[in-house]
């Protein structure tokens, strides 16, 4: 726990890189198009809770193995953003399945420490293009399929983007206060 806390107040973040293939503004709507490269995550999955009553615990369990509850004792740095992957319904209202994840830094990518949490798993997941609206505040539900709403219309219809699953994504930890950063992930349909 207090690594966690540690963690959370003065810790240095990591940030996962991207390569920016472009920036866009349609209709006053500025978004990104970035490339992200495959890397190792700590994941976690829940089903049977919404969103907003679920993410909390979920992204503590993941900051409390980032921050030394693990097999090995090791508190990493935080790496950033918490990705939340979420599977709308076709009424745009969430299902009740979601999965957290948090990227590994890069320096434990070749043997990350083993979770104490059986929930957790650790994945490697591929390289990925999105279509990246950011936003800032604290998040919730509400806000979340808000952006991905105006986010939607703003790509229209035949933008390549897959429409069953969607990222929420904080770059923050939960303790601050303001001048937080979000964005809404669009993982773009590969040719």
């Amino acid at each position: 726990m207090f690594g966690m806390i540690k963690n959370s107040l003065f810790g240095n973040t990591e940030e996962t890189e991207y390569k920016l293939l472009s920036s866009e503004t349609k209709d006053g709507v500025s978004f990104e198009v970035r490339r992200y490269d495959g890397a190792k995550y700590a994941v976690i999955y829940s089903e049977g809770r919404t969103f907003d009553q679920v993410t909390g615990e979920l992204v503590r369990k993941l900051l409390m193995y980032i921050g030394g509850s693990n097999e090995q004792g090791e508190a990493m740095p935080t790496a950033a953003p918490i990705i939340i992957t979420v599977y709308p319904r076709n009424d745009g209202v969430l299902s009740r399945r979601l999965m957290v994840a948090i990227r590994i830094p890069t320096i434990y990518h070749q043997s990350p420490p083993t979770p104490t949490d059986n929930a957790i798993r650790i994945d490697e997941r591929p390289g990925m293009t999105v279509y990246a609206l950011q936003f800032g505040g604290f998040a919730g539900e509400s806000e979340y399929r808000a952006e991905a709403l105006r986010l939607t219309r703003t790509l229209g219809e035949t933008a390549p983007f897959q429409r069953k699953q969607y990222f929420c994504c904080t770059y923050d930890m939960p303790l601050k206060p303001y001048g937080r950063r979000n964005e809404v992930w669009f993982l773009q349909e590969e040719p």
